[in-house]
């Protein structure tokens, strides 16, 4: 009886925990890709794993049409967050944001990817320092932006108390709305002591934010972009993780393959045109008697196809 006792009353502390004191953010991100990426896609996986300390790594997922066993890895590792790279055909690909095991789940084609390697900006942050996430105005217009507002906090939003994360705030990660397409950016918060020449420039020169420190002194900021950077066309929301029904669709979606397909389509129909332009130009001149062979008029072959099955 004592037993139970010590049990329910340490079950009812762990309960009124969160109510009395402060809730914590408690997300951890699976990141892990399918076979078939090519190595710049797996050098932006990297990148990205390298900026969020929340998240763990995992192999390469063997199947493409099976995604839901991805919850089953999720909760294997105990995330609550998948961030999931699908290659198609070596040349496209596709980025699947859930969270586990309820949903919902957005797939976004990924493309224009820039990693770090690529870029050589100046800018620089601290590895596994939290950034600041600064969203356009147009994400709390309509619903399904919110939706991605809302996944894009979780993954991208580092926990205060995140094993491997540092207590600092030095880079800023933007997200754009416009064309119908989400910009990612990356930017180093950089604090620099202010400079004698800006204040004898013209008046009319954007100047940088002068800004006071802890210490007092006044600091210009300004931001340095870092890399990587990449640009997303949402695609389809479903409202269960890897399955259920589908809650937005983007109709103005189409697909790289469909793109390849009309421009081989397009191809392959000037040269049918010009071949189908010299069979009718050798008829008409066999219909006037003007197909010559060295001068003299072509002589008629029994044995010709046309000549048989005229």
């Amino acid at each position: 009886m004592s037993a139970y006792k010590a049990l329910s009353k340490s079950n009812g502390d762990k309960q009124e925990a969160p109510a009395n004191g402060i809730k914590k953010n408690k997300q951890r991100v699976l990141i892990l890709s399918s076979r078939g990426i090519t190595y710049r896609h797996r050098h932006l996986l990297n990148d990205l794993a390298s900026l969020l300390p929340h998240s763990r790594k995992d192999a390469k997922l063997d199947t493409k049409s099976k995604l839901y066993q991805l919850n089953e890895l999720a909760e294997l590792y105990n995330c609550n967050n998948v961030f999931f790279f699908e290659a198609r055909k070596g040349k496209d690909l596709y980025l699947w944001m859930s969270k586990a095991p309820n949903g919902p789940t957005v797939k976004m084609h990924m493309q224009n990817l820039h990693t770090m390697e690529e870029l050589h900006f100046t800018g620089n942050c601290l590895k596994g320092s939290r950034p600041l996430l600064s969203f356009d105005a147009s994400f709390d217009k309509e619903p399904h932006l919110r939706v991605l507002k809302e996944l894009f906090m979780h993954i991208f939003g580092v926990p205060k108390g995140a094993r491997k994360a540092k207590p600092f705030v030095d880079h800023v990660m933007g997200f754009t709305l416009a064309d119908g397409k989400i910009w990612i950016r990356n930017y180093q918060i950089s604090e620099t002591e202010p400079s004698r020449i800006s204040t004898s420039t013209d008046s009319t020169d954007a100047k940088p934010k002068v800004k006071k420190n802890a210490d007092g002194k006044e600091t210009e900021i300004s931001l340095v972009e870092i890399g990587p950077r990449f640009v997303l066309t949402p695609i389809v929301i479903q409202e269960g993780s890897f399955g259920g029904p589908i809650i937005y669709e983007n109709k103005e979606f189409v697909s790289p393959n469909q793109v390849r397909s009309e421009i081989r389509l397009k191809k392959a129909g000037r040269y049918n045109q010009r071949a189908e332009q010299g069979v009718e130009r050798l008829a008409k001149k066999g219909e006037l008697g003007l197909r010559t062979d060295g001068g003299r008029k072509a002589k008629v072959d029994e044995l010709d196809t046309g000549t048989l099955f005229a």
